[in-house]
């Protein structure tokens, strides 16, 4: 079978030594895949796909022949050492995921790190990228950034993870899916603030659209009309210094005295504690995850 190396020569020799290709595929339109990418999925021995059938119509439509192996979240506990006995007998593996790089918030990271213990070259073949694509089209600061991926689908995970991104003051990157993201961009807003903000949808496909606006502008729009199809959010800087602690003392204190000795709930105490202090509900109920994850 032929092989594939780094340089893209090609050889029909399996003396050489197997080697894994981390190759990018389109994330909407087929035209956005690099000759490189194409003359490895041709030359690789086998495709190890997130899901055969969504790779296959690209296979096809670049008339490549080469085999496709399923390797997914389910299965790659069994397919990963698999796939690297199949390379330790020297055959060039290409591994894609259903859009974009592999192991970027998509299945891979099990192979990558067994191939490294087993010293197997892995070599990345870049491609389509919509962290990458939505970044460079949002017009938000993105001299530094954090890509946290998907959020947690419950919703104290979520809150979780928002609150310990509370202090950054850096923009920050989400996957959301379309059925959580009215709900996301509450929590968001509760706890990072009303940032601006833009949320990519269907980036390089026939529906792309870009929506900019605060956090509750967006929410309102697609509160009022449900997206479709794969979202970017990409929220910009806020203001760290902001989120301090009150002089007035700790906020979580506050609620947690309240608690105790008036016998309120959580919900009335900062209810209460938001009156006294001045703040909205929403400000106090940031600020107080803010405190119960800094005491953490």
């Amino acid at each position: 079978m032929s092989k594939v190396n780094p340089q893209g020569d090609y050889a029909r020799s399996r003396v050489s030594p197997g080697r894994l290709f981390i190759v990018g595929t389109p994330i909407g339109n087929l035209a956005d895949i690099t000759l490189r990418a194409l003359d490895t999925l041709k030359s690789a021995d086998l495709i190890a796909c997130e899901d055969t059938r969504r790779t296959q119509k690209l296979l096809s439509h670049y008339k490549i022949p080469t085999a496709t192996v399923s390797y997914h979240e389910h299965n790659e506990m069994t397919r990963a050492p698999e796939l690297i006995l199949e390379m330790e007998q020297g055959s060039a593996i290409a591994l894609v995921s259903d859009a974009g790089m592999p192991v970027l918030s998509d299945p891979g990271f099990r192979l990558v790190h067994l191939a490294i213990r087993h010293k197997i070259p892995v070599i990345p073949v870049p491609g389509p990228s919509a962290l990458v694509a939505a970044l460079a089209a949002a017009g938000l600061p993105m001299g530094e950034f954090i890509f946290v991926g998907f959020l947690p689908a419950r919703k104290a995970a979520r809150c979780r993870n928002l609150t310990e991104l509370a202090a950054s003051g850096k923009t920050i990157v989400f996957y959301e899916a379309p059925h959580r993201i009215v709900e996301a961009l509450r929590d968001i807003h509760d706890i990072l603030g009303d940032r601006e903000m833009v949320v990519a949808r269907e980036v390089t496909k026939i529906h792309e659209e870009f929506l900019r606006g605060s956090v509750a502008e967006i929410r309102k729009r697609l509160k009022e009309t449900p997206p479709k199809g794969e979202l970017t959010l990409i929220l910009g800087p806020g203001n760290p210094a902001a989120k301090k602690v009150p002089s007035g003392g700790s906020l979580l204190e506050e609620v947690e005295t309240a608690k105790a000795k008036q016998g309120l709930d959580e919900r009335s105490a900062l209810k209460a504690a938001a009156r006294a202090r001045g703040m909205s509900r929403s400000e106090a109920y940031r600020q107080l995850q803010i405190e119960k994850g800094a005491k953490k």
